[in-house]
């Protein structure tokens, strides 16, 4: 993202309100703020008292390093400054005033509307600055993604002023990541990446970078928190830090007190675009795969495991019989993907895969895409209450193949309870009849049904799926009806939805559903978890009070 966008979401803290912006580029036309005069003096000024002299108690902490300046002076020379430039076309569509012909102003009026091509308004170039770091001493250097985007020519400064014109190797939009190749004549100072797992939060930390195009800059601070969800994308896991950041240092590192990168400078909380203290730089446990991918193919190679998944809420947790709510509930297999043996199954909770706990539902993407493709991996699994261990080999996660899956996965709302109707439903299915579902079929239509939980349920036969447009392939107990204000409206199932299983058991007739129900308020349970199909075959899990 260039430096003409300057924030992708807005929050309030108290009675400020923020906005969430990336850490830069900076354009040149940076407004400075003007000092604060002092109040005048209306009288002699009070003398401070003086502090009593104390000895620190025996063995308190320090206060942070001492100095980083030995730490610094090794690593200046490994941050540059990226300088771009993009060339944007002005439309004029405004009518050109009208001249007498010969007239002698007849030329300017050309080049002042025309350009001096006489071929249309002239574009303008727009400049922005960002940081970046190397990483490879024959001339990789890494840098963010929105640093770059969409920019004509890409400059590197560096600490000694010597400028070279970099290429653009491949970019990452997914962790806003990119990688540049510049041709040096002596080899560059590179600086390592470190392992961002083995940082905790209280670590000091040392950030170098470009803010506000002003040239190489160190700030000191320290983690205030790991694995910050900031919505910027389908990975997030951001490392959370209180040294200074501000626009420009985009694309920056983030060291430990080794010298070694453990973040990439990313994105920033604030008010007016300055540090507040709260700023987000990406793990290198995350980028180090992408920037290895990026580097020796141009672009990245995730692992891909064809699952649609659901947050396991507290309500289906209990449904499980599971102690707490973890893991990445699976509501349904992708056709055409990795798994084709039933090796994953729909109703299962992943917990655990290739030897990663799957804390909750945005730890699973995440861990399968760090994967390598083609890699046999172990992933436990909840099933029928008990845990197993399965074997799956990955695919590969393609973008333009599985786009639509992967949003209806990764944008689910905290509650896939609450999720909004899937594709195809109000537009018809297999065998579906244009208009059936403006409204419910007449009764008369419809077998006799039986009702639970403010449903009225019926066989699944040949008139109820012409009458609900239900496809061909959909098994499973139809619902002809829903009374308002139940349990089953809560959680927005309506007429048409087909229950496939209940507390994974599979559902064929209303007599199934009932005596399913009977025996779960006998085990004590207050939810039932329930498998719903809607009328094309794409399924959700609900969990639905049982009254």
């Amino acid at each position: 993202m260039g430096s003409h966008r300057s924030s992708f979401t807005r929050t309030a803290a108290l009675a400020l309100s923020t906005a969430l912006v990336f850490a830069g580029p900076f354009e040149a036309a940076a407004q400075v703020a003007k000092p604060i005069a002092p109040p005048a003096a209306t009288g002699p000024l009070p003398v401070p008292p003086q502090p009593s002299p104390s000895i620190a108690p025996s063995g308190r902490a320090a206060q942070g390093p001492d100095s980083v300046a030995d730490l610094a002076a090794g690593l200046l020379d490994a941050v540059v400054n990226i300088s771009t430039s993009q060339n944007v076309k002005t439309d004029d569509d405004a009518p050109m005033p009208k001249v007498p012909q010969g007239s002698p102003f007849q030329d300017f009026f050309d080049e002042f509307f025309k350009g001096q091509d006489g071929q249309g308004a002239p574009g303008r170039k727009v400049e922005s600055l960002g940081s970046g770091f190397v990483i490879d001493p024959t001339g990789y250097i890494v840098t963010n993604n929105h640093v770059i985007e969409g920019a004509d020519d890409i400059e590197v400064n560096f600490a000694n002023g010597s400028k070279l014109k970099a290429k653009l190797i491949g970019t990452d939009t997914k962790t806003d990541l990119a990688v540049l190749k510049v041709e040096p004549k002596k080899p560059l100072t590179a600086v390592p990446l470190g392992d961002s797992r083995t940082m905790r939060i209280g670590d000091w930390v040392m950030a170098i970078g470009n803010p506000f195009g002003l040239g190489g800059t160190v700030t000191v601070g320290i983690i205030s928190a790991r694995g910050r969800n900031i919505n910027a994308g389908p990975y997030d896991n951001f490392i959370q830090t209180d040294a200074a950041i501000n626009r420009g240092n985009s694309g920056g590192p983030l060291f430990n007190m080794k010298g070694e990168v453990i973040g990439i400078n990313t994105a920033i909380i604030s008010p007016s675009g300055g540090s507040i203290g709260i700023g987000f730089s990406v793990p290198t446990e995350l980028a180090s795969n992408v920037i290895t991918q990026l580097k020796d193919f141009g672009e990245t190679r995730r692992g891909w495991l064809g699952v649609r998944i659901q947050p396991v809420t507290d309500d289906i947790a209990e449904s499980l019989g599971m102690d707490t709510p973890r893991g990445a509930l699976v509501a349904g297999i992708i056709e055409g993907g990795p798994i084709s043996k039933g090796e994953i199954k729909s109703g299962d909770v992943i917990t655990k895969f290739d030897g990663r706990d799957v804390a909750e539902m945005r730890d699973l993407p995440r861990v399968v895409a760090e994967s390598p493709v083609g890699k046999a991996v172990d992933v436990i699994v909840i099933r029928d209450g008990k845990e197993m261990t399965v074997q799956v080999t990955l695919g590969r996660l393609e973008d333009a193949d599985v786009a639509s899956a992967e949003a209806s996965t990764d944008e689910a709302p905290g509650s896939a309870d609450d999720a909004p109707a899937t594709k195809g439903e109000g537009e018809g299915g297999a065998g579906s009849q244009e208009g059936t579902d403006q409204a419910e079929p007449p009764a008369a239509d419809l077998p006799k049904s039986d009702e639970v939980l403010g449903m009225k349920l019926a066989l699944l036969e040949a008139p109820n799926r012409r009458s609900f447009g239900i496809g061909d392939d959909v098994e499973g107990v139809v619902i002809t009806e829903v009374a308002q204000s139940s349990a089953a409206a809560e959680r927005r199932i309506t007429a048409g939805d087909v229950i496939v299983e209940i507390g994974q058991e599979a559902m064929k007739t209303p007599e199934d559903v009932t005596a399913r129900i009977e025996e779960l308020k006998a085990d004590g349970r207050r939810n039932a978890l329930l498998m719903i199909s809607n009328k094309t075959g794409e399924l959700r899990f609900v969990t639905v009070r049982i009254e």
